[in-house]
């Protein structure tokens, strides 16, 4: 009898951007996998957050979809089918709209947590079975924004542009608009590392969260004044006499402009604006400049803003005026949120981008992956809308409406801005099919439901937050009933007359993936599965080398640290951005005189479609809930745990207050993550940053007031759907 302990598959977890390393070994008493610590593995080090440890209780079978759906006609109501039906009729929606309406009649909807292998070939079925130009992919809504502002700063868009080991052995860290402690709770070491080492840690955050309690100074702007508090920043830096001035004429452009700008916003009028008092924003400037090495990240606070690329562009400005950028343990990074934002962008599956980080806009690059997929460069469709405009356009009876829609990993019904708006917008379409492996809100209101494999069930790659290329590996067979993204893909391409091009082995398409991406911005062609096994991940980009005639093949080491010797612009510099402060698309008003900003906790992830069907989580955070000043409470007359109406022009929501100091008294904060009379995303604005298509989900103006105590609650995991007409 063998003694040897059950075989544990290396992988990692399928939440965040930090794509922790964890094991995977079969329970002692049969019942399935068990996550194990991953010590080896460099990002987390063997640390999860109890998103992480708790993973493995999706895979379970009452917990997920294990069979197709399909909507009955004569009762109206989704019911049980066989594969085959269920494929035919998603074929057969999407081409009915295709033949009827033409091909951007048909949209794509993808998500942030696809594999490498699926973006890739989501956007490609879209662009060649379909022929349309309407895909784009929630990640939108993630840190399109910082992209944007990254790529017209530096060339080249990576969330961090630095390995997280960096951070502890910098000087200062200017942290913005992130809660690290609740989002990427194992990412807080290196907080902790950092001042441990002597370094400084600068929040800013309009509430006192768990990460800004850590903070040797907190700085509380009022929502939707961060690139004030940038420029005014700045200004105190020129004024300091602290810019370095030899790193802004040998590898910059653009500093007068941004200077004058930064020039017109003097410490008072910052104070006016975000509420930042003048001592703590010279705090912060000194702070930040009196170490040899520095670094700002941000987060979600503001990138999902109406002026999101231009606040991140005012970030950057000040890394670039200081010298801190493409210098060792210096420099800008975006705190991706999503497992695989980073890939899920790089290579198709946005509306303007092809693999590789290429544009559809740009010629040559339309033509290399018109060479990779064999077809012409004319017959690939033009840039298509952002993720807000294709939602809103859906079942529209207008010449550019969307009739039928393919929706893969996402769950725009709670996620979205103006939620309310986008639900109508999905009942009208005359066909939906979702893929998923729970029947979320989204998918409640489908025609066709495909159950599909989850992250433990197939292998695929991913790139995480520091552009690091991961490949997580699988470790138990998916139910029966249980197809993957890439099966689906290739089935549905058959049916509509493209028999080659979709396999749905992964590797192989990782490997066409490659050749799709060589010579582009996001370049993957010099890795391999073999060698992210091999290195516990390759840092992109990694173009693939020609072996020298008679020497030995070095591969490309890969690139953790970028911009060292220059950009990735044109001419290698990197680019100011002369941006000054304008007011959030809604501001205050007598009628609704109160800011709402949104945010995640601790214990759900996202729009909740997984983490609330996990017991643990739902214990911890059981449901929505409104954080409020004391100040406000008392002008309302609002205790701990009553009921509050909180309503915006686009809509009303209804959960319990939180009474609590660590929040400004003029704003207010709601998380995102449930469905209902709770959903946050009824209120927030669908208002677009005209570069980067961000919605303004971090700040719009609401009323808040006590709720009718007639009025009866909601459960917290009501979708607000009962389905679609037949």
């Amino acid at each position: 009898m063998s003694t040897d302990a059950p075989a544990t598959t290396d992988t990692h977890c399928p939440y965040c951007a930090l794509q922790c390393g964890m094991g995977l070994a079969p329970r002692a008493d049969g019942g399935g996998l068990e996550v194990v610590e991953r010590a080896a593995f460099p990002v987390n080090r063997g640390a999860l957050c109890a998103k992480g440890r708790t993973a493995t209780e999706v895979l379970a079978a009452d917990a997920r979809l294990t069979e197709p759906l399909v909507r009955r006609e004569r009762s109206g109501e989704l019911a049980p089918a066989t594969w085959d039906e269920a494929l035919d009729r998603v074929a057969a929606g999407l081409a009915g709209a295709r033949r009827r309406h033409g091909p951007d009649a048909v949209g794509v909807f993808g998500g942030g947590g696809l594999t490498n292998e699926k973006a890739y070939a989501l956007g490609k079925f879209t662009r060649l079975v379909l022929g349309s130009s309407q895909i784009d992919y929630n990640g939108r809504f993630c840190m399109s924004s910082a992209a944007a502002a990254g790529t017209r700063a530096f060339g080249l868009d990576r969330g961090l542009p630095f390995p997280l080991e960096d951070i502890p052995r910098t000087g200062c860290v200017l942290l913005v608009g992130s809660n690290l402690a609740e989002t990427m709770p194992p990412a807080l070491r290196y907080l902790t590392e950092l001042r441990e080492n002597g370094g400084t840690l600068i929040v800013v955050d309009p509430r006192r969260t768990r990460t800004a309690e850590q903070a040797d100074l907190h700085l509380a702007p009022r929502p939707g004044t961060d690139l004030a508090l940038a420029l005014g920043l700045l200004h105190l830096v020129v004024a300091g006499g602290r810019v370095d001035e030899a790193f802004v004429a040998e590898r910059t452009a653009g500093w007068e402009q941004a200077r004058a700008a930064a020039m017109a916003h003097w410490p008072e009028l910052v104070e006016r604006i975000t509420g930042v008092p003048v001592p703590q924003l010279r705090a912060a400037a000194r702070m930040f400049c009196e170490p040899e090495a520095a670094m700002v990240l941000t987060a979600r606070g503001p990138e999902q803003q109406s002026k999101g690329t231009d606040t991140v562009g005012a970030w950057i400005n000040l890394c670039l005026a200081t010298g801190r950028a493409g210098r060792p343990l210096s420099g800008y990074g975006c705190l991706t949120g999503q497992g695989n934002g980073q890939g899920g962008r790089e290579h198709g599956q946005k509306a303007d981008q092809l693999p590789g980080y290429r544009m559809l806009a740009n010629e040559a690059d339309r033509a290399h992956v018109a060479r990779v997929w064999g077809v012409d460069p004319a017959t690939l469709p033009a840039p298509g809308r952002s993720a807000y405009e294709l939602l809103d356009a859906l079942g529209r009876d207008t010449p550019d409406g969307v009739r039928a829609l393919l929706l893969m990993a996402s769950n725009p019904v709670v996620s979205a801005p103006h939620a309310a708006h986008v639900e109508e917008r999905m009942r009208a379409l005359d066909f939906l099919a979702v893929c998923d492996v729970v029947l979320s809100e989204s998918a409640r209101l489908a025609d066709v439901v495909l159950p599909v494999t989850q992250w433990a069930e197939e292998t695929g790659t991913l790139t995480n937050l520091e552009g690091r290329v991961l490949l997580r590996r699988k470790a138990a067979e998916p139910p029966p009933g249980c197809r993957s993204d890439l099966e689906v893909l290739r089935a549905l391409a058959a049916r509509l007359g493209w028999e080659k091009g979709f396999p749905a082995e992964p590797e192989e398409v990782f490997e066409e993936l490659r050749r799709a991406s060589a010579g582009g911005r996001a370049d993957y062609s010099g890795i391999s599965y073999r060698r992210i096994e091999r290195e516990d991940g390759v840092f992109w980009p990694c173009p693939e080398r020609e072996p020298e005639r008679g020497a030995a093949h070095a591969p490309h080491p890969g690139t953790p640290r970028l911009f060292l010797d220059r950009f990735a612009t044109e001419d290698g510099r990197a680019r100011f951005a002369p941006v000054t402060h304008r007011p959030a698309a809604e501001e205050p008003t007598p009628e609704y005189p109160v800011l709402l900003t949104t945010g995640r906790v601790l214990a759900q992830y996202q729009s909740g479609a997984q983490t609330r069907r996990v017991g643990a989580l739902n214990a911890a955070a059981p449901g929505p809930f409104v954080q409020l000043h004391p100040r406000l409470a008392e002008r309302i007359g609002a205790a701990e745990g009553d009921r509050l109406a909180v309503t915006s022009r686009r809509g009303r929501a209804v959960a319990p207050a939180r009474v609590s100091g660590d929040i400004r008294p003029d704003t207010i904060f709601m998380p995102f993550h449930w469905p209902g009379e709770g959903r946050a995303n009824t209120l927030t604005n669908p208002a677009l940053d005209p570069t980067s298509r961000m919605p303004e989900f971090k700040v719009c103006a609401v009323r808040v007031e006590l709720a009718d105590p007639a009025e009866p609650a909601e459960p917290a995991d009501r979708d607000g759907s009962e389905g679609r007409a037949a």
